[in-house]
């Protein structure tokens, strides 16, 4: 496989909406937190194929708010790329990330060091207008996952 090639996006990040749009896939959320995001996105040659969204909301912590890798690229390694790239930036920080509780997300998260933090009950359903099955899970629950850097 080509190498991947990281770039931080500065200006017109809804240019990488429909990738943005696997890890979250409703545009109004992705709205809440792309302005005050740092956007990542991961090339192959110059096709765009990975995007992941951090925020830092409060000193010494930072969210990942979005991960995403195209289905015809992922279980390559490009998910995990992306998330050490992030990570490096960010050493001596807690980074928080919350998911559904899809089993393959799950395990994936966890393959990289990323340990259970705590649960916000309904937040799928109070804040989506639709039901969200992944993996035949719905999805009701935010689980948040953290990792010491």
């Amino acid at each position: 496989m080509t190498m991947l090639e990281i770039k931080e996006i500065i200006s017109a990040k809804k240019k990488y909406l429909d990738l943005l749009l696997i890890g979250d896939e409703q545009e109004d959320m992705i709205d809440r937190y792309i302005d005050r995001g740092r956007l990542f996105v991961g090339f192959l040659s110059t096709c765009a194929v990975a995007c992941c969204v951090i925020t830092e909301d409060a000193p010494g912590v930072v969210e990942i708010k979005n991960l995403a890798v195209r289905p015809d690229f992922q279980r390559r390694g490009i998910g995990g790329l992306m998330l050490k790239h992030v990570e490096a930036l960010y050493e001596g920080h807690i980074v928080m990330l919350g998911t559904g509780e899809t089993p393959s997300t799950l395990t994936f998260y966890r393959r990289c060091g990323y340990s259970y933090s705590h649960r916000v009950a309904g937040f799928f359903t109070s804040n989506y207008d639709h039901v969200i099955v992944e993996e035949g899970v719905t999805l009701v629950d935010m689980i948040y996952l953290k990792k010491q850097l």
